[in-house]
């Protein structure tokens, strides 16, 4: 696998991500985090089912998809822990995946419109599609565990409410959109660093993806002075001079 060439793994990476991410912006605008429904004795009245999520909340009669009790202000009096937490989680989760994207394509770019050797003079202000890559992948995998870790949590609070008051609680599809996207970020993390080691040929060290100078200047490195410092000064600054017969 050339790191010369745009790979079909980057490509499918970088739509990943991009899914990824719109999955992460579905489940955190959706109200659809947790459900309570509200049951009733009386024939003359409806069961109510109460929408919770990160920012508004919204409450229905069975049967109708218009919002009894809608509270737009929701997010300033959450009143569950979890839910509290995914305010600040998934944005953070969304913005990390955003640079990593960002990341990635500048690295396919890097890789589709920058194939030569660059100046020397700069060598070492230039970071190769490789390093993109590899960064892209890092912040992916940061961004799966930052969303996962709430969102997983959702389940088990969820069972903490019904044990405390009722069992009128229960998750709703947002959860499983949110971990959804989890997983497609941790899929596209596992393909950068395929990727990226695939690329081991690259001149620069495993850990470090930077040009420490051009390709062509290896052939042409000195040797060391401690293997200079044996030759004796006869054989440095003499020359052996033969005569043909």
């Amino acid at each position: 696998m050339g790191c010369r060439d745009v790979h079909a793994a980057t490509v499918l990476a970088f739509l990943s991500g991009t899914a990824s991410v719109a999955g992460l912006l579905a489940a955190v605008l959706l109200p659809n985090w947790r459900q309570m429904r509200l049951y009733t004795y009386n024939k003359n009245e409806r069961n109510v089912t109460v929408y919770t999520g990160l920012w508004i909340k919204c409450a229905r009669f069975d049967g109708s998809r218009d919002c009894v009790i809608y509270d737009p202000q929701w997010y300033t009096a959450v009143d569950q822990l979890d839910l509290r937490v995914l305010q600040f989680t998934l944005p953070l989760s969304m913005f990390t995946a955003v640079s990593a994207l960002f990341l990635c394509l500048i690295g396919m770019c890097n890789t589709a419109f920058v194939s030569t050797v660059p100046n020397v003079k700069l060598a070492k202000c230039l970071v190769n599609s490789a390093g993109c890559h590899l960064v892209a992948g890092l912040l992916f995998l940061l961004a799966c565990a930052i969303c996962l870790t709430p969102s997983v949590w959702v389940i088990f609070y969820n069972n903490y409410l019904n044990r405390k008051y009722e069992p009128v609680f229960s998750f709703d599809i947002s959860v499983f959109i949110a971990i959804a996207s989890a997983g497609g970020l941790f899929f596209t993390s596992v393909l950068l660093f395929l990727w990226y080691c695939a690329c081991k040929s690259l001149p620069s060290p495993f850990w470090q993806p930077l040009y420490s100078h051009a390709p062509s200047m290896h052939s042409y490195a000195s040797q060391p002075y401690s293997a200079r410092s044996r030759l004796s000064a006869m054989e440095i600054d003499i020359p052996v001079v033969t005569h043909a017969s």
